[in-house]
């Protein structure tokens, strides 16, 4: 059997205090929370942050761990936060075509890969965190 490789991701769904959530649209994916994949030596909460600053221009300040989405078929395991932005301003970037804040109904209609609204509904949803959930 040869070395296992995974790949660990961390994402953030991030509420202001208009209880919005921040999305960014991707080029391949559309709307969906910031997010990506954790470095070599980086925590998986500091990859929340980074990618949300990477992707949105947005500062965030991870308020809590909300459960794991694992994909057992591709070896990715997503670590899924809560956050609320401290500073920066919406931005685009060359993962970005879009940026913004939208109230919570809406964006989860503007959501439609995968299952990343099921995603964030489970991260809006404190009576079953932490989640932990495999898929293929």
């Amino acid at each position: 059997m040869g070395t296992p490789k995974h790949i660990v991701s961390a994402a953030a769904i991030v509420l202001n205090d208009k209880d919005e959530i921040l999305l960014i649209k991707g080029p391949r994916r559309g709307w969906e929370m910031p997010g990506g994949q954790v470095e070599e030596e980086e925590s998986i909460r500091d990859a929340a942050i980074r990618e949300t600053k990477e992707e949105s221009g947005i500062d965030i300040e991870v308020t809590k761990f909300c459960g794991i989405y694992q994909n057992v078929g591709k070896s990715i395991c997503n670590t899924l936060f809560l956050g609320k932005p401290i500073g920066g301003k919406p931005t685009t970037s060359s993962e970005s075509l879009e940026v913004g804040f939208f109230p919570i109904k809406l964006a989860l209609e503007m959501v439609n890969c995968g299952n990343f609204r099921e995603r964030i509904e489970s991260c809006l949803n404190p009576e079953i965190q932490p989640f932990y959930v495999e898929f293929n």
